[in-house]
């Protein structure tokens, strides 16, 4: 085991410098120019060319590579050229909003998902088979910017079983920053009535995200379920006798939800980079917003910053992914 996660370890080294490669020269080769920008519409040429020489433009595009990639391994992502503030502080203010938005949709998707995957699969072809089916194709098929709208109407609205929007109220004291999750943060604070505000501020626009990945997993479940119930050995368990519910749980369960594991993977980092519109919705501060407002400023190193912070964590869960298959298959960790 050790040696496979040495070997995973090892891979990720030139996975990092491909992306950190990628991204730099397309935000750098993309039209526009955000120096400019910054400077505003009445800048002269010599106050362009300074500003330029600040933040390193002037130099050739290995020069600033070079500079760039090694600021990152010194914990310096850059600096915004609009606001002047450090990416990585406004990382800090704002990835971790989106990262416990994006855990509690897929806490929630594989909650409901693996059981209701199961027991289409048990009940294949009957109703409550036809009934999963339907609400799959519906849900993968339903926009979850429009999802979002519905549950502010019936919960926020007509009910008022929820807040509106936001991650905390404003005339509230949150808990203190340990992690930035607020839910996270309130648990470890022993605050259990801003653990309970955190989530009702985070309910909604998590079951608006989990919509899509939810009916994906059941339908990968069921689909795996059915395919495992046909091998020999759940048979040749049949016919010794033993009991359908520890044949599920002990046997077919764990085969069947390896292969639902790379569906995991995929839409956690399918989740991060398209938040943008949930956080519009619900006014979530998070780095959906906060890549927006760059990318449409043209401001270059918060959509760097933002686009390598979602690959970093993208391939640390699929590292996560790949031990957990280790965990679950061992002949994985010989390959």
């Amino acid at each position: 085991m050790i040696r496979f996660i040495i070997r995973r370890l090892v891979l990720l080294v030139p996975v990092f410098v491909g992306l950190t490669l990628l991204v730099f020269t397309i935000s750098h080769v993309l039209p526009g120019d955000p120096v400019k920008l910054a400077a505003g519409p009445q800048a002269t040429a010599e106050e362009i060319a300074s500003l330029s020489r600040e933040f390193g433009m002037d130099r050739p595009l290995p020069q600033q590579y070079w500079h760039y990639a090694t600021g990152l391994l010194q914990g310096d992502w850059g600096q915004s050229v609009l606001t002047r503030r450090p990416v990585a502080a406004d990382l800090k203010i704002y990835l971790p909003a989106t990262l416990e938005l994006v855990f509690a949709a897929i806490f929630l998707a594989i909650l409901i998902g693996i059981p209701a995957g199961l027991i289409s699969a048990m009940t294949a072809n009957r109703w409550p088979d036809y009934l999963t089916r339907i609400l799959s194709l519906a849900s993968i098929a339903m926009p979850r910017f429009f999802l979002a709208l519905v549950l502010q109407l019936i919960f926020a609205m007509s009910l008022a079983w929820l807040p509106l929007n936001g991650r905390f109220p404003i005339i509230d004291l949150p808990p203190p920053t340990i992690t930035g999750m607020l839910t996270i943060d309130s648990l470890l604070a022993g605050d259990w009535l801003a653990f309970t505000t955190s989530c009702e501020h985070l309910l909604m626009p998590a079951l608006a995200m989990s919509l899509s990945p939810l009916a994906t997993i059941t339908r990968m479940m069921r689909a795996s379920t059915l395919d495992v119930l046909q091998q020999d050995y759940v048979l040749a368990e049949r016919a010794l006798g033993l009991s359908q519910s520890l044949i599920i749980l002990k046997y077919v369960l764990r085969n069947a939800f390896s292969s639902t594991l790379t569906v995991i993977g995929l839409y956690i980092g399918w989740l991060l980079s398209g938040s943008v519109l949930v956080e519009t919705v619900f006014d979530w501060p998070g780095i959906g917003l906060y890549a927006t407002k760059a990318i449409v400023t043209q401001d270059f190193m918060p959509v760097m910053g933002v686009t390598l912070s979602i690959g970093f964590i993208f391939v640390l869960v699929n590292l996560v992914i790949d031990l957990l298959y280790g965990v679950i298959n061992p002949k994985v960790r010989y390959q």
